[in-house]
């Protein structure tokens, strides 16, 4: 939103003093300003505000950030009384004294939900800004801490906990490591944190502190109601995800990796012969030529259109691996490098990366392209359509390393068209995700979804599905994926899956690992978007002749086929509903993998499950997430009455329950009597 920030509408002073500020209306805005701070509050959408605070002058526009250009149209009401002024919107009312501290209340009656507070009652106050060079400065903004507060969201994290308070988490991308600076709270607020830079954000006990290393200014936004409420506004601000394609929906099939067109064509064949559900193939990494290059090996895929046609007449979608990197050894990388379509750096050389490529026998410094520059999206883009989607139809791309991932991650050193590294190197995942949604768009393709192995908040509305990047094949990693996913879906990220039986190692021949992959499978199936992947032992050396061990649902043996082929026909039978939850999501903001406490609020027990979730609104799935358990107990919340899927016995929410849980069976209960084929003779009595 762009204010002529010299020239008020309409001003209003309050009584100052050498140690008080100045508060003003600006165009519908409540602005307070002193020692040479100015602090800006304004309605940003209905029960929301956005506060921005910057020093040495009016605070600035159209800097990078998650939230849309323009804030929805809401009534407000600004208030100036005695040094003290207040902005409300809705159900979220912003109070701001005489030396410039700001408190968010209930409209209703009064009650505070969150407040700024002083580091020390002399110096430094709520905001501290410390100078850094050029403008920019490190920035850290306080709030109180509350006593019994909960909080959740800041997207996805291998630390195991979906309550955060007490945590230290940084504000920076790293593979399976995903920072989206949103937060839900306990107390009845969502704060987002629109601010690119990087940084930590610490929920301690004697306070919360957001941090930025180096950017020009505070900018925030909060808004007010219970967490499904909270969901529906802060999707609306950040952008809403598109309808999910109706074949992403069902069964993906990949490894790492499928070296050849025969090699890939043989697996989807095998699905069909055997009768097997499978909706989607990937074609993962080395399939190119050179890194940068964005096409096909003839060598290895000496005809990509006769491939898709197959995959075609068998109803599979092909989804190729994009990468952001560039090898020197590409034909694109002196072209590129010319118009200034890399990441630059402050000190240095270009390369960014170690990486394999063909035709060489050691690594080679790589670049990455620079996906907040729009000359250069418009440029990987044309050769996406040139060497994909023109040729051959494909619409459907897996956007791997995309943090990017950097050898070493030193994001000080490193120059966007965007702005300096500390301050906008959250952004780059969203924007390479915006290159192929507006691709697509332009040449004319409506159903857009990318994988991506990082996000940022806004992600979702270029159509971007998040997986949680290349972690562990054990229960312990299984379990950490719950909170994992359960957080995302609280970032505003519907789509998400992880990789079934996780990523590194796991030896098909293994009993102990088979356990693992079929509960995993179970959870797999059940999760938004379900997809086996990994790099199966026995492993090779990374290079471009890599591949792993076998990893398709007939590779673990004779006991563990027939419960994986139960729950491919499984999610099969639950496509209509997968999809039903996928429009509440596209059209209320709503996620698919819901924390128990979204639809029971008043049900202070199910704010402290981390081990079971809501697959949309009817149906809770508890996965079995220890070795050798035949029995599973899981919290029901109260205000409902919950069925048992399996068995059809019925239990009185408010409770914890214990239920069998063979190896053939993932705990599912129906919520007030709703009917889903989870039981294969239950289709005909579900339509």
């Amino acid at each position: 939103m762009t204010q002529p920030a010299q020239t008020p509408s309409k001003v209003s002073l309050a009584q100052s003093s050498p140690t008080v500020g100045t508060l003003r209306e600006r165009d519908g805005a409540l602005e307070w300003s002193g020692r040479q701070e100015t602090v800006r509050i304004e309605p940003w959408g209905p029960d929301a505000v956005r506060v921005r605070a910057r020093l040495g002058g009016p605070v600035l526009e159209d800097l990078p950030g998650a939230l849309a250009a323009e804030a929805p149209a809401t009534e407000s009401a600004v208030k100036i009384e005695d040094g003290h002024g207040s902005l409300t919107v809705g159900a979220l009312t912003a109070e701001v004294g005489p030396e410039g501290l700001v408190r968010f209340v209930r409209t209703a009656d009064g009650g505070e939900l969150l407040a700024e507070e002083r580091a020390h009652f002399w110096w430094p106050g709520p905001r501290l800004y410390t100078a850094v060079g050029g403008g920019h400065h490190r920035l850290e903004q306080r709030f109180a801490a509350y006593e019994g507060e909960r909080l959740y969201g800041l997207g996805q994290h291998q630390h195991g906990r979906l309550d955060q308070k007490g945590l230290v988490v940084d504000l920076v991308q790293r593979n399976a490591e995903v920072s989206i600076p949103v937060l839900t709270s306990s107390r009845g607020y969502t704060l987002l944190w629109n601010n690119p830079a990087i940084g930590r954000v610490e929920l301690a006990h004697n306070g919360t502190r957001w941090v930025a290393d180096s950017a020009r200014q505070i900018d925030y936004w909060i808004t007010a109601g219970d967490p499904a409420d909270t969901q529906r506004r802060y999707s609306a601000v950040t952008g809403r995800t598109p309808m999910l394609p109706a074949w992403a929906a069902g069964f993906w099939q990949c490894k790492l990796r499928y070296r050849t067109q025969d090699e890939l064509l043989a697996v989807a064949r095998e699905y069909k012969r055997r009768g097997l559900p499978i909706d989607a193939i990937v074609c993962d990494f080395f399939h190119w030529t050179h890194l940068g290059e964005w096409r096909f090996d003839p060598a290895e895929w000496p005809d990509p259109a006769a491939m898709v046609r197959e995959l075609d007449e068998l109803g599979v979608k092909l989804v190729v691996s994009v990468w952001p990197s560039v090898s020197p050894l590409s034909e694109n990388h002196p072209v590129m490098e010319q118009r200034g379509h890399f990441i630059g750096t402050e000190y240095g050389p270009l390369a960014h990366a170690d990486w394999p490529d063909k035709g060489v026998a050691s690594t080679v410094q790589v670049a990455f392209y620079d996906a907040t520059n729009p000359g250069a999206r418009e440029f990987v883009w044309s050769k996406v359509k040139e060497n994909y989607l023109d040729p051959y139809g494909i619409t459907a791309f897996w956007l791997d390393a995309c943090e990017p991932e950097l050898k070493p991650g030193f994001p000080e050193n490193l120059r966007y068209w965007a702005g300096p590294g500390l301050e906008v190197g959250n952004l780059y995942p969203a924007e390479n995700a915006r290159t192929f949604d507006e691709g697509l768009r332009a040449s004319g393709v409506d159903e857009v979804i990318t994988l991506n192995r990082s996000a940022w908040a806004g992600s979702q509305r270029h159509g971007a599905a998040l997986w949680s990047g290349d972690i562990g094949t054990d229960f312990a990693t299984l379990r950490r994926q719950i909170a994992a996913g359960l957080n995302t879906a609280l970032s505003g990220i519907p789509w998400w899956n992880t990789d079934i039986g996780g990523f590194h190692g796991g030896d098909p021949d293994d009993p102990a690992y088979r356990e693992v992959l079929v509960r995993w499978f179970q959870f797999g199936a059940l999760s938004p978007l379900m997809r086996l992947h990994g790099f199966r032992d026995p492993g090779m050396p990374l290079g471009p002749d890599m591949t792993g061990g076998p990893n398709e649902v007939w590779s673990y043996g004779e006991r563990a086929y027939p419960i994986l082929e139960e729950y491919l026909r499984l999610r099969e039978r639950l496509k209509p509903y997968v999809l039903d939850v996928m429009r509440e999501a596209h059209e209320e903001g709503l996620p698919v993998m819901r924390p128990l406490f979204l639809e029971f609020p008043g049900d202070e027990a199910a704010w402290a499950v981390d081990d079971a979730y809501l697959f949309g609104r009817d149906l809770l799935v508890a996965p079995v997430l220890a070795a050798g358990a035949t029995v599973r107990t899981a919290y029901l919340p109260a205000g409902a009455r919950w069925t048992d899927a399996w068995t059809g016995e019925t239990y009185e929410g408010g409770a914890a329950v214990t239920v069998d849980a063979p190896l053939d069976r993932i705990p599912l209960f129906l919520r007030d009597g709703a009917r889903l084929p989870i039981v294969a003779d239950a289709d005909a009595d579900a339509e």
